[in-house]
This record gives structure tokens, C-alpha cells and sequence, in this order.
């Protein structure tokens, strides 16, 4: 069985609104919170739509998007804020990535494990 890639959160600038995955509700409040000020911030900064997903061997990716005549998104920005937060919140991802591979995929932690 093939596993598929799972959003945890995103924002649109196009609709104004923020996404929380209420599966990953057992994430602490002030992570969420965190979650949070990270989308709506990159939206705002450079348009579009961001999400944070996981992968199916429970690593995080940072994606973004735009429609194809929004001639307001930044792309290069886009890449260039995407890099500052993989650089500045890596503590913050690998965590993401932990509690996913622990509490959703069951991968055993200890010395045989994670």
C-alpha cells in the first residue's frame, strides 16, 4: 500500500484563510500557534498559497503556489523565504517530523528505532 502525502497546515492569500489539519490536534497549542504565524506571514509576504506537508517517510516539506495570472506572486521571494524557514526553524521541522513518524507512521523510538 502506497502511503500519499499528508497537509498539516496552509494559508491562501487568495481566500484569506488559514488551514490547521485537525488530525495533528494533539500538536501543542503553541506550535500550532507557530504554524500558524508562519503561513499567514508567508502569505502575506509573498502571495500565493503555502502548506506544510508531510511526506510519507514522515519528512516535512515546505511548498508554495500560485495561480498562474497573479502577477503580484513573488516567486523568487517565494524560494528565498522558503529557505530562510528551513534555516531558521529546522528545530521546529525535524520536531514536525518526529511526531509524525512517532504518534501517525508508529516507527518504535529507542535504539532499534528513531
Amino acid at each position: 500500500m502506497e502511503q500519499e502525502r499528508v497537509v498539516l497546515c496552509g494559508a491562501s492569500a487568495y481566500e484569506q484563510k488559514y488551514y490547521f489539519n485537525q488530525t495533528f490536534k494533539g500538536i501543542p497549542q503553541s506550535i500550532q500557534e507557530e504554524l500558524h504565524i508562519i503561513c499567514v506571514l508567508f502569505t502575506e509576504e509573498v502571495g500565493g498559497v503555502f502548506t506544510i506537508v508531510f511526506e510519507p517517510d514522515g519528512s516535512v516539506s515546505l511548498e508554495t503556489d500560485a495561480e498562474e495570472d497573479d502577477i503580484y506572486y513573488d516567486e523568487i521571494g517565494s524560494g528565498l523565504l522558503v529557505s530562510e524557514i528551513r534555516r531558521k526553524r529546522q528545530e521546529l521541522l525535524e520536531s514536525l517530523s518526529l511526531y509524525y513518524r512517532v504518534f501517525v507512521l508508529k516507527e518504535p523510538l529507542g535504539e532499534e528505532g528513531i
